[in-house]
């Protein structure tokens, strides 16, 4: 497995914490366990500018599953959903994570919400709201999201998440948006190498020789 954990950049000092990379050491040396941490730069979206290339060759490398933490999402940070085959939405009740006070786009990227430290009050009203919207909300493709409690600290609830993404990854297989969104994914692959090219080159001045200005003086 890859994983790739992007961390926001300080607008001070350009550094990162780079926290995931310190909650992961005691998976560093797992077999078959590659970890990449990344700071955004000041790359908006949620994800570092790199990100694809570095999904890409993990993909390449061989890893059959290549995992990608954001940055904390807010009303913007949606980018992952360009990405990810199975995008995961994590909320924690009692952190202000009420429905009504998210963001259309975060409830509307999300295949799976993972309700991690479901064992905190107010999660069973946080499920519910959850539940409501997604009653209102139109399937994607024939898929309703689904709604799945953790105790990440207690190992409870793991086996039920990697279910419910096993069971969305068949789903996406049989389904016509696969090859669609690949298309899609492929097409924004492109135009944004083509951008950054642009951007990174360097700016030529044309020194055309200047032409010489005749006067009629009467």
């Amino acid at each position: 497995m890859g994983i790739i954990a992007v961390d926001p950049t300080s607008p001070y000092t350009g550094g990162a914490i780079l926290g995931d990379r310190i909650r992961m050491q005691g998976h560093a040396s797992d077999a078959g366990i590659f970890i990449r941490s990344m700071a955004t730069r000041g790359s908006l979206g949620g994800l570092a500018r790199a990100t694809g290339d570095v999904a890409l060759i993990l993909d390449a490398a061989g890893k059959q599953h290549v995992l990608v933490e954001t940055v904390g999402v807010g009303q913007d940070e949606v980018d992952i959903v360009r990405l990810a085959d199975c995008t995961l939405v994590l909320l924690v009740p009692g952190m202000g994570d009420d429905v009504q006070n998210m963001k259309a786009g975060l409830m509307e990227i999300a295949d799976i919400f993972v309700l991690n430290k479901s064992d905190r009050e107010g999660v069973n009203h946080l499920e519910s709201q959850l539940k409501a919207m997604l009653e209102l909300a139109p399937d994607r493709d024939g898929w309703k999201p689904k709604i799945v409690p953790t105790i990440a600290t207690e190992n409870q609830g793991v086996d039920e998440l990697a279910a419910a993404i096993a069971e969305y990854r068949e789903h996406f297989n049989r389904s016509a948006d696969r090859e669609s969104k690949q298309v899609e994914h492929w097409k924004r692959r492109l135009v944004t190498l083509a951008g950054n090219y642009f951007w990174n080159a360097p700016l030529q001045v044309r020194r055309d020789k200047p032409r010489s200005t005749h006067w009629l003086v009467k």
